[in-house]
């Protein structure tokens, strides 16, 4: 099998190795589990690495951009005036005008709060592949609370897309691809810390 996050062959322990679903000489059973279903060749698993990093880096400059928008009022989605380095807030428009659906009262009262507005921020900044993606995954999901029931489908939309696929990217060590995940889960904090990996 190979490791997608890290691109080895890694060996399978002996109960797990099967051929083509065929049962494990000397057993009668055929044991084709999770980790046979993930079980990729060494060309495909370079180009799942990529791809996963691809796809990292992208959504990466949605939240980075975000984040520059807001902060410096860059003209985008913020105008100049209302960037939150010139005392705008960042979470005041859309929770206090846009939200919509079951929780629009409780957006109404946290729009423009310092607390909402820096945990915004920090959600949007991300770092550390885990922490990022955690952080991102539940700030699209409170964004898709915020605008229930989404305008064009019953319950799904972009937001809870972006949360899986952030996800994802996090189990799969995206990070360790055209990124710092491997310096990063060498530092001391983080080899003392492993939830920060």
């Amino acid at each position: 099998m190979v490791d997608i996050a890290n691109g080895r062959e890694t060996p399978a322990p002996v109960s797990r190795l099967v051929t083509a679903g065929r049962p494990v000489p000397g057993t009668s059973r055929s044991p084709v589990g999770p980790d046979r279903a993930f079980a990729v060749s060494p060309r495909a698993a370079t180009a799942a690495r990529y791809v996963l990093a691809g796809i990292r880096l992208a959504l990466g400059w949605v939240f980075l951009w975000a984040f520059l928008d807001k902060l410096f009022g860059l003209g985008r989605g913020t105008t100049g005036a209302n960037g939150w380095i010139d005392g705008g807030s960042p979470t005041a428009g859309f929770l206090g005008k846009a939200a919509t659906g079951p929780f629009t009262g409780l957006y109404n009262a946290i729009a423009g709060s310092v607390v909402a507005d820096a945990l915004f921020m920090a959600a949007l900044l991300g770092i550390g592949m885990r922490i990022a993606a955690a952080a991102g995954a539940l700030l699209t999901v409170l964004l898709w609370t915020a605008v229930l029931p989404p305008e064009t489908n019953p319950f799904m939309d972009d937001h809870l897309i972006y949360a899986a696929v952030l996800v994802v990217l996090a189990l799969l060590r995206a990070g360790n691809t055209w990124g710092f995940g491997r310096p990063w889960t060498a530092t001391p904090l983080v080899c003392r810390n492993t939830w920060l990996s």
